[in-house]
């Protein structure tokens, strides 16, 4: 996520799982993504790459900060600001499940779900 995101795109997809290395290792051979550790102070989570070396997703270990974010492939939508999209979910009958939480250099984030049960990532860069 260095680039300046748009406001409103898809900037990022996490998939947080008990077993991060098993889960790469799926990806890898049935995707063709290759894996950058990311040190988390401890234990390794990972950045996927395309074969063209773009990257592209993060599968993480469900610890830490990321222990209450469900097992599912979750995408990052940029906002403007983060507290008031989180005002306005709320407001809308939506519920925040994890954060806000920040990224330090990066940005701020938090988990939300929709009135449906879907859930979604919001995304506030810094800068």
């Amino acid at each position: 996520m260095s680039d300046k995101p748009k406001i409103g795109s898809i900037t990022w997809r996490d998939l947080t799982v008990p077993d991060a290395e098993s889960i790469r290792d799926f990806y890898a051979q049935v995707v063709g993504w290759s894996s950058e550790p990311l040190d988390m102070g401890g234990y390794s989570d990972y950045t996927m790459t395309t074969p063209s070396g773009k990257q592209v997703a993060g599968i993480c270990h469900a610890r830490g900060g990321n222990a209450d974010i469900p097992p599912e492939w979750l995408m990052y939508v940029t906002v403007i600001e983060l507290n008031s999209s989180l005002d306005t979910c709320r407001e809308l009958g939506g519920k925040i499940i994890a954060g806000p939480k920040t990224m330090a250099g990066m940005g701020r984030y938090a988990v939300i779900q929709d009135p449906a049960g879907a859930v979604l990532a919001l995304w506030e860069a810094e800068g």
